[in-house]
């Protein structure tokens, strides 16, 4: 399997599950504010990565890639607020921030492959 597929399957099943998140945050927890800022990054993420497949040149590639991780990061973010903010248990967190950061991983692997095939 090509690095571009597991990117494109873990922001898909990591959009699904902030979705869902957000979903169990707004019945559960009626919390309306962060959700909206998590759904919008953490769905983005795989959006831009589709983008970035069907790139018009390799600095496009790099910078729609760029942009995801940005969205990725900011995603962190409001997981982190909503742990701190008592939103989310322990388990929640933890579970749902490892697949962030191993996406974030991933992410900044591709910028930094596809910056090193630029000829000097």
């Amino acid at each position: 399997m090509e690095k571009e597929d597991i990117i494109k399957d873990k922001s898909m099943d990591f959009a699904i599950r902030v979705v869902n998140l957000c979903k169990y945050l707004k019945k559960e927890k009626q919390e309306y504010e962060i959700s909206k800022q998590l759904v919008r990054s953490g769905t983005a993420i795989g959006a831009l990565q589709r983008e970035a497949m069907h790139a018009e040149s390799q600095a496009d590639f790099i910078h729609k890639f760029a942009i995801a991780q940005k969205e990725c990061n900011e995603t962190l973010f409001w997981l982190e607020l909503l742990y701190k903010t008592d939103y989310l248990t322990s388990d929640e967190y933890f579970s749902i921030i490892a697949d962030g950061k191993l996406l974030m991983g991933l992410i900044t692997r591709s910028i930094k492959t596809a910056k090193s095939h630029i000829p000097s």
